[in-house]
Order: C-alpha cells, then sequence, then structure tokens
C-alpha cells in the first residue's frame, strides 16, 4: 500500500509539474556541450602555450647573437658620431631632410614597430618636405597611413638573421644610387636599453657639403676623394648600427612578449580546467541525485 501511494506521488508531480523533468534533461544537455567545448579549448590553449613556448626560446637565442653583434656595431657607430660632434657639423636651416625608418617585416614583438614609426611622424611634422626611407613593411603600413607621400624608398626582407655590413652597404649604395638627395639623414631607430626596456632613437649623418662646412673641418685635413669615401662609410656603418640595434631590440620584445602569452595560456589552461572539473562534477552529481532518487521512487 506504501508503495502505491509512493508511485502515485510520483505521478501527480509528473503530472502537475511535467516541465520540470524535461528542464532538468535539458540541463544534462547543455553541461555535456559545455564540457566538450571546454576540453577542445583546453586543446587548443595547450597547443598555443607550446608554440609560444618554443617561439621564446628561439627568441632568446637569437638576442643572444643580436647582443653580441650590436655590441660591435655600437662601438663603431659611436666612434663615427664623435667624428661629427668634434668637428661640431650642424645641418643647414634650408637644407634637404632624410629621414629613414629601420624596422622589420615581422610581428609578433609588442610595439616595437609602433615607436619608431610614431617618432619619424614626429619628426616630418617638425620638417614636412622631408623625404623618408623606410626599412621594413611593418613601419611602412603604419607610415603609408599618414605620410605616404613623403615615402620615397622601401626595403623588406632585411634582417631575417642578424643584420650585416653587406646588407647595409647595399641599402646605402641604392639610396645613393637612386638619388636621394639630403644633407642631413636622421636615422630612426630602437635603441638597445635592456631585455626588457628599448626606445626610439636617432643617429645623425651628414653629406660630404655638411661636413666641409662644419667649424673644426680643417682639423682633420681631409682630402676630396677620401672625403665622399668617409661620407659613404659613415652612411653604411650608421645604418648598419641602427639595423644590428633595431634587430637587438626586436629579439627582446619578442622574447617578453611570448613569456607573457605563455604566462597567460598557463593562467587560462588552470580556469579552464577548473572549470571542466566543476562542470565534469556537477554532471556525475544530478546523475547520482537522478538515480538514488529513482531508486526511493520504486
Amino acid at each position: 500500500m506504501l508503495a502505491l501511494r509512493s508511485i502515485h506521488s510520483v505521478r501527480s508531480v509528473r503530472s502537475i509539474c511535467p516541465f520540470v523533468e524535461k528542464k532538468v534533461i535539458q540541463s544534462q544537455d547543455r553541461n555535456y556541450a559545455t564540457l566538450k567545448e571546454i576540453q577542445l579549448r583546453l586543446k587548443s590553449v595547450n597547443s598555443i602555450a607550446k608554440i609560444t613556448k618554443s617561439m621564446k626560446m628561439i627568441a632568446s637565442t637569437k638576442m643572444t647573437r643580436a647582443q653580441k653583434a650590436m655590441e660591435v656595431a655600437r662601438f663603431f657607430g659611436t666612434t663615427q658620431t664623435d667624428l661629427f660632434n668634434n668637428a661640431n657639423t650642424k645641418p643647414t636651416e634650408d637644407g634637404k631632410t632624410l629621414i629613414i625608418t629601420v624596422s622589420s617585416d615581422r610581428g609578433l614583438c609588442g610595439g616595437i614597430h609602433s615607436s619608431v614609426a610614431k617618432y619619424s611622424r614626429k619628426l616630418v611634422a617638425e620638417k614636412p618636405n622631408s623625404q623618408i626611407v623606410v626599412l621594413g613593411d611593418k613601419a611602412k603600413g603604419q607610415l603609408a597611413r599618414t605620410v605616404r607621400d613623403n615615402i620615397q624608398l622601401s626595403f623588406n626582407q632585411i634582417g631575417k638573421a642578424v643584420p650585416t655590413y653587406a646588407e647595409a652597404c647595399a641599402v646605402a649604395d641604392t639610396i645613393l644610387k637612386e638619388k636621394v638627395d639630403f644633407d642631413q639623414a636622421i636615422i630612426v631607430y630602437n635603441y638597445f636599453r635592456s631585455v626588457i626596456s628599448y626606445e626610439a632613437e636617432t643617429i645623425p649623418v651628414y653629406s660630404e657639403t655638411t661636413f666641409s662646412k662644419s667649424d673644426n673641418f680643417d682639423a682633420y685635413e681631409i682630402e676630396d676623394d677620401v672625403l665622399e669615401n668617409l661620407q659613404q662609410f659613415a652612411f653604411s656603418n650608421s645604418i648598419y648600427w641602427g639595423l644590428v640595434e633595431g634587430h637587438a631590440s626586436e629579439m627582446a620584445s619578442k622574447r617578453s612578449a611570448m613569456e607573457n602569452a605563455t604566462k597567460n595560456a598557463g593562467e587560462m589552461i588552470d580556469k579552464l580546467t577548473l572549470t571542466y572539473n566543476r562542470g565534469r562534477q556537477a554532471v556525475i552529481t544530478n546523475e547520482l541525485i537522478d538515480i538514488i532518487t529513482g531508486a526511493s521512487a520504486i
């Protein structure tokens, strides 16, 4: 008699609230679908974490090589800058200015390309008639939005590995052959301060005429044929310095970016794992409640 009453009570509940059972079934189906989605997301995030970790290791290796080349280039570059400083070389007020923006073709390295592009736009705002030569597609895309008419030449496929002096000479030779006249060239590059710090800086280079008009030029006693070679060497050396410094800064920034990406992926994996475990436990608990409820009703 008691069993009949319990069965009758269960039937009465189902007849009064049929939507309750349907809602429970839908919620269970939804949990199963959500768990499957979380599992797929976990798999994809784990794959991304492995990739970013590998890219961080590669960037660390490249950064070590780039730093060694940067130290050599910085030594010759500062020596050359001291030459112009000791000669008290100054650009003329109405002289032609050439801006050489040093970047690369690759991304995934933070705002390293935006810094040189922003600094170049600032120089163009001060001297609207300046000409621009861009090294790298990333900075070219940013500068083309605002100062497209000022861009005279652009180069790409430079500095895939550590930049070489031969590449800098090829760039300088192309600029001179294209007859891009200038009295002063300003090379905008990212100065490597530390593994986590870089800053947009400039390297000044002057033409033969500007350098020969320096206040202390007579103290060097440079002949005319030697002066032309000196100017070409100074131009190539400055471009090489900017390329190597920029490459080292890029590798350091890429290493930091990949390290942050790996850290964020790890945090996301922990959160998704916790959510998956909670959802799985909730589904198991609901199934046990249904089994116990059914057994009690019977």
